[in-house]
């Protein structure tokens, strides 16, 4: 039954592996980056920009405003009547004595009027002009920003990544780790002629590592679960992380450190610069031309077409001079200066702190890859310690004791090796996201 059991168990376990999701690190990576909201939001904040741009284009071009209107002019002497509005008998009598009509003249109460203005500016003094060029300014920023959050998210992709599987490591560390344990206890065991201080010394080992496979096997889980997330994949599909960790590292070929945030906050400097001298240029007059027809028809009743009809348009030029605004334009010029400045100094701050990160990610890739050679023959010696221990524990000549402490050395020289390869693959994404 129990053969049975074990057979029905291990089809589940093959068949479920079966359908694991195969995941390698250049895959999650493109799937991180596909699904990353940061990303988005950069595409759109560079789309607002462009709109932003032809908002601003749109003020050097002519402008055309329709207006239509329709009014009924109300007789105060008799608001009921449907006459028309009559005039003073003076106005009457010298329209009557011009036209030679009765001195009883009534206007039209009936008006419509329809028109359309064009207004083109001429010149502005740089208000126009400095405004598309912050507007312009300010699209470099949104695309920088957009470089700048697809190697965060590149880097973050890849952190996500290795983390998993190194807790793969940790995990397949631990289980080695009590799986050595057991054999030892079995072998004391079936010896017959342990003493009760090692039997309580390898009972007391197993308890502990059974602790810390269960600790790795659920950091494990919560970095897959997080992986899955970030990259769009059910959390409750099977992944198996297909890309391993390197045995070797070849020297870190750095390019020249090129930070997108420094690009960004030059643009801004840009950016603030030509809007405080667009804000200046509020304090000087605006030429434009500008042009106007309109249509005019009155009757002394709603048929407006059997009426009174007119037309009249003019065209010219015309000055605007600011006069007083309560030092407003001032005002803003003096912001955007100052947000400029602000700008400057984040500038400064940025390539002081982004060149230590670039130098301090190219040594320690350097010290590591120096390291990981000792590192791997130290693991090794280790190994070979652990080896000879069993051997003697297996003879009867070594306790559990020592064959506890030795086990936790080879599992602590494993466990230094994987995070060494991991800093190792860390310091060099570091290096990519401040390069070219």
């Amino acid at each position: 039954m129990k053969k049975l059991l074990a057979s029905i168990l291990a089809g589940v376990l093959m068949l479920s592996g079966a359908h694991a999701r195969d995941l390698s690190f250049e895959r999650a990576v493109e799937m991180v980056m596909a699904e990353s909201n940061d990303l988005k939001k950069a595409d759109a904040n560079l789309k607002k920009a462009e709109a932003s741009l032809d908002a601003a284009n749109a003020n050097r071009w002519f402008k055309v405003e329709g207006n239509a209107t329709y009014m009924n002019l109300v007789n105060v002497r008799k608001p009921f009547s449907s006459e028309g509005v009559d005039l003073p008998p003076e106005l009457g009598g010298l329209i009557a004595q011009m036209t030679g009509a009765s001195q009883h003249v009534s206007i039209p109460d009936n008006i419509f009027m329809a028109g359309a203005t064009i207004t083109q500016p001429i010149y502005t003094f740089g208000k126009i002009g400095n405004a598309v060029d912050s507007v312009r300014s300010a699209i470099k920023m949104s695309e920088s920003g957009k470089e700048l959050a697809r190697r965060e998210v590149r880097y973050a992709a890849a952190q996500l990544y290795w983390t998993a599987k190194m807790t793969d490591g940790l995990v397949e560390i631990a289980e080695k780790s009590l799986s050595d344990a057991i054999t030892a206890r079995k072998k004391l065991t079936a010896a017959g002629r342990a003493s009760r201080a090692n039997l309580v010394k390898i009972e007391a080992d197993v308890a502990a590592k059974e602790i810390n496979l269960s600790d790795a096997k659920f950091n494990r889980d919560a970095a897959h679960r997080m992986l899955k997330i970030m990259a769009g994949i059910y959390v409750g599909e099977e992944m198996n992380l297909t890309t391993d960790f390197p045995n070797s590292f070849v020297h870190l070929n750095a390019g020249e450190i090129d930070s997108p945030e420094w690009d960004m906050l030059g643009e801004q400097i840009k950016m603030n610069e030509a809007l405080a001298s667009s804000k200046r240029a509020g304090n000087y007059p605006t030429l434009a031309a500008m042009a106007s027809y309109n249509y005019v028809a009155m009757h002394t009743d709603y048929e407006l077409w059997q009426g009174n009809k007119a037309q009249n348009a003019y065209w010219g030029l015309a000055l605007s001079v600011p006069i007083f605004d309560g030092g407003l334009n001032r005002a803003n010029a003096t912001i955007a200066a100052q947000d400029a400045e602000a700008a400057r100094q984040d500038l400064d701050k940025s390539k002081k702190i982004k060149s230590e990160e670039y130098n301090t990610a190219v040594h320690k890739y350097d010290h590591l890859r120096g390291n990981l050679s000792a590192l791997n023959n130290a693991r090794d010696l280790a190994e070979k310690a652990y080896g000879y221990s069993r051997d003697r524990f297996a003879a009867g000549q070594t306790s559990a004791v020592e064959l506890s402490d030795v086990s936790a050395a080879l599992a602590q020289m494993d466990i230094a090796v994987l995070n060494a390869k991991y800093n190792l693959l860390m310091a060099g994404e570091q290096v990519k996201r401040l390069t070219r």
